[in-house]
């Protein structure tokens, strides 16, 4: 009697590992994409506040010119020129903006990174998804760079296009009473935005480390602005003398060295390079305390 034939039938490797340890099917490199946790940090109530709150600071400002009774122009501050033309509406909202609103935002969104997922108790289900602790801080540290950076170009742009619409687009003109041309104006507050941007990268990767240190938003976001302040607070004592090109906010508004026909960098040079280094210090101590951290919330 013939031997019955029997049907093979191949089924997936489900749950086979791969040559580096994980499930087949499974790469790190796709896990927690950042089009997701953009979307997903848009979507939240404080980010959307945020922003929008940044669009209309240039409306309040100028409704309060407006309502001011304006008796200081040809001054010798950023105020007192604020309505001389487009240019220096925006110049003024960006210097009014640095040493407290801005710093408040990117360290928002960067100290809101992990401890916020910890205040909800999902880190644990993040990282078991898993989502390695590497890659977790990077994808959220480049989002919250992207809506920092939003932040700050909404900030100067709508100002600048407030500013053309109700001063004009003449030429910006300076605490010192020199003049630009509405070209070379742009640029030069092009330059002062981007000088800004990796100005308060050293308060990025602050409220980045406070972020993995603690399971409460409020308490990273805070202490990156305290230190900021005490940082402002200690650069105002003269008698530290040159101590105070140590402290990162000594250096804070050097891109007023851009609003004159002679230019020079050397004071943005510095503080870039002094923003640059706290940043890459507080980044990494940032990295190790995550790679080895205890995640129980």
């Amino acid at each position: 009697m013939a031997k019955p034939e029997t049907a093979l039938v191949r089924t997936p490797k489900l749950g086979v590992p791969q040559a580096d340890g994980a499930v087949e099917g499974y790469s790190a490199k796709r896990t927690l994409p950042l089009r997701v946790e953009l979307a997903r940090q848009l979507r939240r109530a404080r980010t959307r506040l945020t922003l929008a709150f940044l669009v209309l600071l240039p409306l309040l400002l100028l409704a309060a010119f407006e309502l001011g009774e304006d008796d200081s122009r040809g001054g010798r501050t950023f105020a007192d020129v604020a309505t001389a033309s487009g240019l220096n509406f925006a110049v003024f909202t960006l210097f009014a903006s640095t040493g407290f609103l801005l710093v408040v935002v990117v360290a928002l969104f960067f100290g809101d990174t992990v401890a916020s997922e910890a205040s909800w108790s999902s880190l644990k289900y993040l990282l078991a998804a898993p989502v390695p602790r590497m890659r977790l801080l990077r994808q959220k540290a480049k989002v919250a760079a992207l809506l920092s950076a939003l932040g700050i170009v909404l900030l100067v742009g709508v100002a600048l296009a407030v500013g053309v619409f109700w001063f004009g687009t003449g030429d910006l003109i300076s605490t010192t009473g020199e003049a630009l041309t509405f070209p070379r104006g742009v640029l030069s507050l092009a330059l002062a935005t981007l000088y800004v941007g990796i100005h308060l990268s050293w308060i990025a990767g602050l409220a980045l480390f406070l972020s993995v240190n603690t399971d409460a938003p409020l308490g990273a976001v805070g202490g990156a602005v305290l230190i900021s302040i005490l940082s402002e607070i200690i650069d105002q004592i003269s008698a530290l003398g040159d101590l105070r090109n140590y402290l990162p906010t000594h250096f804070s508004t050097a891109y007023s060295d851009l609003l004159s026909e002679d230019v020079d960098p050397s004071s943005m040079i510095t503080g870039s390079f002094s923003a640059v280094s706290y940043a890459a210090v507080f980044t990494v101590l940032a990295l190790w305390r995550f790679n080895h951290k205890d995640i129980t919330s």
